[in-house]
């Protein structure tokens, strides 16, 4: 299982850090990826990472701003959001896959979502 936390209001501007703790089972060899859904829009692609830290794939949207990284030895995934934007309030997911990808339908395992709200 997968449970993302860290979620909040920001003003905009700001930063916030996400994590995704995982449990009942290690995933190691998974890439890893954050995924996010704003309201009344359809789910999209933010960051993935590969299971040996060694590739990372973003959105255009958050080149730049964001920065996906993992502790293996924790079995915890992170997202580092800095300069915040209005148009980055959305409910955060992360999510497992067999290989670093940005297709969501490829990830087998999805935390619950922890929302994020900038404000402007």
């Amino acid at each position: 299982q997968l449970q993302a936390f860290g979620g909040g209001l920001v003003q905009a501007g700001g930063s916030l850090r996400l994590s995704c703790a995982a449990s009942g089972r290690t995933f190691t060899y998974y890439g890893m990826g954050w995924f996010r859904q704003a309201p009344g829009k359809e789910r999209e692609f933010v960051a993935a990472i590969s299971w040996s830290d060694s590739s990372t794939y973003y959105a255009d949207s958050v080149k730049g701003r964001f920065t996906i990284s993992r502790d293996n030895a924790k079995n915890t995934l992170y997202l580092q959001m800095n300069s915040l934007k209005p148009e980055d309030t959305a409910v955060y997911y992360c999510a497992a896959a067999k290989r670093i990808t940005s297709a969501d339908n490829e990830y087998n395992y999805w935390g619950q979502g922890t929302k994020v709200t900038v404000s402007s």
